[in-house]
């Protein structure tokens, strides 16, 4: 990945207008508090950053794999009237005004997550990777639609290939960055969580819809995360920024085109915004 103090230049022209953010992991800093700093105490710069945005007028959009009831309130807090849940699955204008639902491809009727409970998809992906993969809890058994949410650290090409086994060629397991804690049941040096999804339905399917539908040139899109789902945004806006705490699984996923950020958390999400927004 590029350094990105060493491409202010590049930056100072971008005038972006639409900047999406991951919430966990990027503007939010440890135990999901706009205003905690990494190494404990406060920090205002994620908030004065957010407020920088809104005085530019420059669009922000929470694009999260969080439910989109967990989102909506985030996006109050933050000044954010419109934005993406379930890692791509749904998409919320006027904070509940109209709301637009990617489910992608499958059978049956309800929704993609009673798809996948009716053909046992749970269960048989645990079996498969036993002490490396289990539920999210407690947010794996909030009610979802598009998306059901794991814990672990497994190889997603295998992943994948247990699903095709299984006739579950429609799902595909997505990385949506690493947890920084243990968990007791876990047998992993490393924690991620992932999401299990229809195929085709992913952050950058997201914002790719949102752009054409605010006839925003993808060029003037920004898009600020810390997992390779973040990075997979650089198929839809021009330009991706990874915060420091991400780096390590981006670059193990083999995404090489995003910018790093020296800051974790809210201090990157600040670091980007000083960027192109130099006054």
């Amino acid at each position: 990945m590029r350094e990105l103090a060493d491409h202010l230049e590049t930056f100072r022209d971008l005038a972006p207008r639409v900047v999406y953010t991951d919430l966990d992991g990027t503007l939010l800093g440890p135990g999901g508090s706009l205003f905690a700093a990494d190494e404990g105490g406060v920090t205002l710069e994620a908030a004065e950053a957010l407020a920088a945005l809104h005085r530019a007028e420059i669009a922000v959009v929470p694009i999260s794999g969080r439910t989109a009831p967990q989102v909506l309130e985030t996006a109050r807090v933050i000044g954010a009237r419109d934005y993406v849940a379930e890692l791509g699955g749904i998409t919320v204008y006027g904070l509940g005004e109209d709301t637009v639902r990617d489910h992608g491809a499958y059978q049956g009727g309800g929704t993609p997550h009673d798809a996948m409970f009716r053909d046992g998809v749970p269960g048989m992906l645990m079996d498969a990777f036993q002490g490396t993969l289990e539920p999210h809890a407690p947010w794996a058994f909030m009610p979802r639609e598009s998306s059901m949410l794991f814990r672990g650290h497994v190889p997603l090409e295998e992943a994948r290939e247990v699903l095709a086994a299984a006739g579950c060629g429609w799902l595909d397991l997505l990385d949506n960055g690493m947890i920084p804690r243990a968990y007791p049941a876990l047998e992993v040096e490393e924690v991620h969580a992932y999401h299990l999804l229809p195929k085709g339905v992913t952050k950058a399917a997201a914002a790719a819809a949102d752009l054409a539908r605010r006839g925003v040139d993808p060029e003037r899109a920004i898009a600020v995360g810390d997992s390779p789902s973040d990075a997979a945004l650089a198929e839809a806006v021009g330009t991706v920024c990874i915060v420091a705490n991400g780096r390590a699984a981006v670059e193990a996923a083999g995404h090489e085109t995003a910018y790093a950020t020296t800051a974790s958390h809210g201090a990157g999400f600040a670091e980007v915004v000083r960027a192109f927004l130099r006054d």
